[in-house]
């Protein structure tokens, strides 16, 4: 990687595969098995495709390796900007990450609790099923709690991009505004839990913002010159 060019790729690169990843395991790990306010639909879906619920829990190990690799790829490719800034966005990043492997445990602990070992044999099952979606809806709490952290690294992120040179100055300031944005979802989601309208802005501001960065390294590049 020894051109702006091939390290913008290498970054476009793994930013796309953490978006696959993620959206593999939010399809085919939660979404077709989580519903909550019901323990025994959730776990009888859980168990009834268990190896899915597997795979789904893989991919977001993966997705979360794969989105410290790209920050790592950005921080190489931006540091030239800003050297203290780009360590920053990545420390943050790191904090996020960390954060939210840990916390999928929680969603791990689920599939412990309904799959019928000996040792739970003094619990009714529907205790296990509640145990169960308690630590599936702890799982929902401790991913909002990582994103504080992945919703403050876009700022020094959409910062240099902005300053780089060799990025469209346009995803900088969206990535600026989707800091925000991020940032009080993470608070409505604490503090206002009914109040979910900030929600249907943020996320498409998201996906135009990051996607639009991925593409913008992966397709497009950086030109190969030195930052402004």
């Amino acid at each position: 990687m020894n051109s702006i060019q091939k390290t913008a790729r290498m970054a476009g690169f793994l930013y796309f595969i953490y978006m696959v990843t993620t959206i593999f395991a939010e399809v085919v790990g939660r979404s077709k098995f989580l519903v909550f306010g019901d323990a025994s639909t959730t776990a009888n879906n859980i168990m009834a495709s268990e190896w899915l619920f597997r795979l789904g829990f893989v991919c977001d190990l993966l997705s979360a390796v794969f989105f410290l690799l790209a920050a790592w790829a950005l921080y190489v490719l931006l540091k030239p900007v800003n050297k203290e800034l780009a360590l920053l966005f990545l420390l943050l990043n790191l904090g996020g990450v960390a954060v939210y492997s840990i916390n999928l445990l929680n969603q791990f602990a689920a599939l412990l609790l309904l799959s019928g070992a000996d040792y739970l044999k003094v619990f009714r099952v529907d205790q296990l099923q509640a145990s169960a979606l308690f630590f599936l809806n702890l799982y929902k709490n401790g991913y909002w709690i990582s994103q504080i952290f992945f919703g403050a690294w876009l700022f020094p992120l959409g910062y240099l991009v902005f300053k780089s040179g060799f990025l469209p100055r346009i995803l900088g300031i969206l990535l600026m505004i989707h800091c925000a944005g991020w940032l009080m979802t993470f608070l409505q989601f604490f503090l206002f839990p009914g109040f979910g309208v900030i929600t249907y802005l943020t996320y498409p501001l998201g996906f135009i913002s990051e996607f639009g960065l991925t593409l913008c390294l992966l397709i497009m590049s950086a030109k190969d010159q030195k930052p402004a």
